[in-house]
Order: C-alpha cells, then structure tokens, then sequence
C-alpha cells in the first residue's frame, strides 16, 4: 500500500522535500510506493523569490523566476495543489490528517509543515503600500513602479530583501529612503563597521538611510483617492510625538519583522521555540507533547535552528538552510519506510552562510557577529583588512574589507564578514569550513594560499585579517 506524504507549504523547503523524494523513489524496496500531495497558498509552482529582487532591477521579467510551474509537478503525478488554504492539523498518532478551508479532510502517513516565513501587518491598505514576499508581491510592485508620477520610495526594513528593493528603486531612477533600526545595516550579519560600509556604499547610488528608533506613524494619501504619497515617522515617548517627519513616497515597502509562519502547528499543540520558530530534533521531527513525531517534519524558514557557534536556538531564514534540512527530511521519511537505519541523516547545527548582491555591492556573512558571540558569554578578538582581489595592475581588481572573529582564549576563527564587488561567496564557503573545523588565527596567518596576480595575491586579506586579530601589524 503506498505511503502518503502530505506537504503544507510550496516554497523552496517543501519543493525541496518533494524532489528529493521523487528522484530517490528507487531507494524503497519492493512493493512500497509514494503518493505526494503539496498544499499551497500562492497560484503558482516553484518560484525563486531570492530572484525576484533582480528581476525588480530590470534584469530579466518577473516570471522567469518560476522554476517549475505547478503543471510539472502535476506531470509526476503529485497532486499540487494552488491557492489552497490548509485550516487545521491533526496530529493524532495513526489517524493524522489537515482540513482544508473547503471542508475537506486529507490523511497523511508523513506530514511535512513548510509554512515558511510572514511579515508584519501593514499599516495601511492605501494603493502603493506593499509587502515582500513572494512573486504576488513583487508583480504588484513592478505594476506600481510602471504607472506615471511615481517618482519616490520609502522602505521599512534593514534586511536584505529591504536593502535590494531600495538597490532596485534607486536603479530606476526613483528617490529612495531606507528606514531601520539604529545603529546599522544587517545586524544579524555584519557588526557595525561593516554595516556602515555597505551605507556609504550605497549612499554613493543615492539611497538615503534612516537608522533610528523612529516608527511609522502615519500613511497619508494625497490627490487620487487612496494613493500613498507621504510616510510621517516621529518617536513617540510620554504621550508626545517627537522627531517627526514627513518623506514623500509614492511606494511603500513594509519589509520588517519576518516572522515564522507558525499559526497552524502552535493551534495543533506543536512546541514552539523562544525564536518563535517550531521545535525540532536533529531529524527535523516535530515535538507535540514530551516526544517527538517520527512521521511529522518541520523545515525552512518556520523552523527554528541550533547555532553551530553559541549552542542557541536561533532563526536563520535561508534558502541554503531549507535545503540542507530538506535533504535530512527526505532521507528519514525513505528510512522511515524502507526500514532502514543507514538512509537516517541527522541535521547540522547552523553555522548561517549567506551571501547577498545589492546593487553591486557584494556581502557575506558566516557564523557569529560580535554581537551574538557577546550575547552568548563568548569573549573575542578580531582583525580587519581591506585588500585587491588582484594585482592592482590588472583590469577588474576590487577591494574587498574582511572581519573575522576569533574566540579570545583558543583563537578559533567563530566568524567572518565580507563587503566588496568580487569573490565574495566562494570567500563564504572556505571560511565557513575554516569554523567548522575550528581554524585558529595562527593556522590562518601561515597558511599557503594559491597565487596568480591575474587572480589572487601573494598575500591575500585574509592572511592580513588573521594578523591583525593577533595584535601583529601586517605587512603590506
């Protein structure tokens, strides 16, 4: 009889679990079959929403981010389901099921929850006033971006998605505030310093940066009913609005607070972690109760994650994270049902590799920043250089500004930060490894490195980074 798997959620997470199961249907014995079916909310099939931002920038039209349409998997047999709402779960032991907002009941015998990630409310319903998440909203906002007199934008948000939507307006021409929290850029990547490079940046493209405590406080139409033109932010304290100011925007982007999509399994009594993120073991099962189900799984951005570093829960809504807990997920379903042990996989901590173009400016992250290591009781030292990709006399050479962070007492590399215009992800995933392997400042400082002038240098930035954290003065 086969084994039905049912799988909450279309985005990257869940596609993920589902093409790996599909392409490893040779990996079950004789007689057991899969029968697949995939809940989702959008109308479309996979989409790459890390794309959409570029596709904003005028570089390729919106609908070439979607991968696969819904008509591929269907072509599989999946039942794929779109613009399908998934009201309730039932997570009794041998009877499990979820109703649909249509009334209907659908069992499963292995339940994936991929809710993915939700922002805050907005503000205002006015025409001009957005979310970022998915290809709906991106299709809005590219109709905004095309209609007369839009001339100006206001983003809310410090993150990624925030900085390359501002990247993207500012491209077009528009007049584009970014509006976050003090004192910088990407807190949960970069320290301060490094967040402040990536200002003066893109401050040069012309995208003016608000980091302070104030809040939106109002959305004003003017003109033609219910279109946004004014953001008025101010702080409010005892009562009094202090502060104020009112910025044009003829678009508004609320990009903050991306939260975990965790309404429906906290409802079924699923454990949710303090990051507001559900609760795993190391095989991405979820927890109900004092146990753990062996047949319900929670992956991507709704889940919460242990960091590799700390030991802490933390969130860490990455594409590349999803994917590698997919991996872990559809491993353990095939030993679920094959019998198995050797197919069980168990899910790395996190140590949060993450790489992001905006508007030309390349940044990278792995690991802790000095904010999270000091939160954590971790005392550290650092180096920062900045250095040619190159041989300055070669054409396309770029500097590039390195941080890493070392733990005080053995010297073991627990960080890196990045900010430049080349090498920047292959530069993520070789000191990713050097803090899994706990690379100490030491080794880094003597170790060999290839050289080409046409390529690297003789003696690249990282070696100077390391030097530095150690207290010795490069030489350059």
């Amino acid at each position: 009889m086969a084994k039905k798997v049912v799988i909450v959620g279309g985005g990257i997470a869940g596609i993920y679990v589902l093409r790996n199961l599909l392409a490893r249907k040779g990996d079950l014995g004789a007689g057991e079959e899969l029968e697949f079916t995939v809940l989702k909310r959008e109308k479309s099939g996979w989409v790459s929403v890390c794309g959409l931002p570029f596709a904003l920038r005028g570089w390729y039209e919106i609908g070439r981010t979607e991968i696969n349409k819904p008509e591929f998997f269907r072509e599989q047999g999946v039942d794929f389901r779109t613009e399908t709402e998934v009201t309730k779960l039932n997570l009794e032991e041998g009877e499990g099921s979820v109703t649909l907002n249509t009334g209907e009941e659908i069992k499963y015998d292995f339940l994936v929850l991929a809710t993915g990630r939700k922002q805050s409310v907005k503000e205002t319903e006015l025409d001009g006033v957005f979310t970022f998440n998915n290809e709906e909203d991106a299709e809005k906002i590219e109709a905004a971006l095309n209609e007369e007199g839009v001339k100006s934008a206001y983003i809310r948000g410090r993150g990624i998605l925030g900085l390359q939507a501002a990247a993207a307006f500012a491209t077009r021409g528009l007049k584009t505030t970014l509006h976050g929290g003090a004192p910088s850029l990407l807190p949960s990547n970069l320290d301060p310093e490094m967040g402040d490079l990536v200002k003066e940046r893109l401050e040069k493209e012309g995208i003016r940066f608000i980091l302070d405590a104030r809040e939106i406080t109002a959305i004003k139409s003017e003109g033609r009913e219910g279109r946004v033109k004014t953001v008025v932010i101010g702080e409010k304290k005892n009562g009094k609005e202090k502060g104020r100011e009112e910025i044009p925007a003829d678009i508004v982007i609320i990009g903050k607070w991306m939260l975990p999509e965790v309404d429906l399994a906290k409802a079924a009594g699923v454990e949710i972690g303090e990051s507001g993120g559900i609760v795993t073991d190391r095989g991405m099962h979820i927890k109900k109760g004092r146990g753990h189900l062996t047949n319900v799984y929670a992956v991507g951005d709704c889940t919460e994650v242990v960091d590799a570093v700390t030991h802490r829960p933390r969130l860490n809504q990455l594409a590349s994270t999803a994917v590698t807990q997919a991996t872990v997920i559809s491993d353990n379903i095939l030993s679920e049902i094959s019998g198995l042990p050797s197919l069980y996989s168990p899910c790395e901590y996190c140590f949060g590799p993450t790489v992001a173009d905006v508007g030309g400016v390349l940044i990278g992250s792995v690991g802790v920043t000095t904010e999270a290591a000091a939160r954590a009781g971790i005392k550290t030292i650092s180096g920062k250089a900045t250095k040619l990709t190159k041989a300055r006399y070669f054409p396309g050479a770029t500097p590039l500004t390195l941080k890493l962070i070392f733990e005080a007492y053995t010297k073991k590399l627990i960080g890196a930060q990045m900010v430049g215009e080349a090498t920047v992800a292959e530069r993520v995933n070789e000191l990713g490894l050097a803090v899994r392997a706990g690379v100490t400042a030491e080794e880094m400082r003597s170790m060999e490195r290839c050289y080409d002038p046409s390529q690297a240098l003789l003696v690249d930035v990282t070696v100077d980074a390391a030097t530095a954290a150690l207290g010795i003065t490069p030489v350059y």
